[in-house]
């Protein structure tokens, strides 16, 4: 395989004129400047330069070689300064890893306002932190708060799980029964409704109903979508219920795509917590991101 740096010092050559001008602009001795460009002369099988006396002088092939060339070599120059100073930077590139309903929320809509540069990753919470643990991540939100040795864990957001549905869906029958007191009505309501879920085993459900009910709710949901912008579309454009965090309902409930029908139910909440190794993020680091989730 050919040697990259053959290609950069011929192009030494080609600029400057001379061996000892390419020496001098790539920080190398003339005789490694000779041996790169014999190399590359013999891998092509033809003389590039014609050896004067105070000039090297391109050849046809050297002409054609330095046309076919030169916007790859000085692309590939770029993308190494660049690189360069990426990593030189006070700040290094940082890794954050989000529930991808989270970044869309809170995250996307401030991104823009950093200085920093990021890698977002996907994904749940759980594996998340494990990356964070396995030192293969800088920071997660994740929300299990644990005792791990040297993991920071600092709250960001609690969301509240709310019933929702379509704003065009009758739901005066679950009123009446509220208002009456009547949590069996109540329930029977729900159990008559198309329900949404985020998965299969409805954890935000269960929860929901040990809550109100003070049982387990007997559901199947009829459409299972996992994610809950997903699901916020289809229930907006379609009819039904489902149970899903505040802080990512609050625009479809402003424009009045979807409606909370049981304000005053009594919610289960979580807290979203920013996770991080403390002997491996850097403080400028962790200003950014913590800028970043306004905290």
């Amino acid at each position: 395989m050919i040697n990259f740096e053959w290609f950069r010092t011929f192009k030494a050559i080609y600029q400057t004129g001379t061996l000892t001008g390419a020496a001098q602009e790539l920080l190398i001795s003339q005789p490694n400047v000779s041996q790169h460009l014999a190399g590359l002369e013999a891998y092509i099988c033809h003389p590039l330069f014609e050896r004067q006396p105070r000039r090297m002088v391109p050849t046809d092939f050297g002409k054609l070689l330095y046309t076919e060339v030169i916007d790859a070599v000085e692309k590939l120059e770029k993308v190494e300064l660049d690189f360069r100073n990426t990593c030189a930077w006070e700040v290094p590139l940082t890794c954050v890893g989000a529930p991808k309903e989270f970044f869309q929320a809170i995250i996307a809509p401030r991104i823009s306002q950093s200085d920093a540069s990021f890698i977002f990753e996907f994904g749940d919470p759980r594996q998340l932190l494990d990356k964070v643990l396995r030192h293969e991540m800088y920071f997660t939100l994740t929300t299990t708060c644990g005792h791990e040795k040297n993991i920071v864990y600092e709250p960001v957001l609690e969301e509240r799980f709310i019933l929702v549905g379509n704003a065009g869906l009758d739901d005066s029958g679950l009123r009446k029964a509220l208002r009456k007191k009547d949590m069996a009505a109540a329930e029977a309501w729900l159990y008559e409704q198309p329900w949404y879920a985020y998965s299969s085993d409805i954890p935000p459900v269960r929860r929901f109903w040990q809550e109100n009910f003070h049982k387990r709710p007997q559901i199947k949901p009829r459409f299972v979508i996992p994610d809950y912008e997903g699901i916020l579309r289809a229930l907006a454009a379609g009819n039904g219920v489902t149970i899903v965090p505040d802080y990512l309902v609050k625009d479809y409930l402003g424009k009045k795509e979807l409606k909370q029908l049981w304000a005053d139910a009594d919610a289960s909440c979580q807290t979203y917590y920013l996770a991080y190794d403390k002997t491996r993020v850097t403080t400028p680091q962790l200003k950014r991101v913590k800028a970043l989730l306004h905290l």
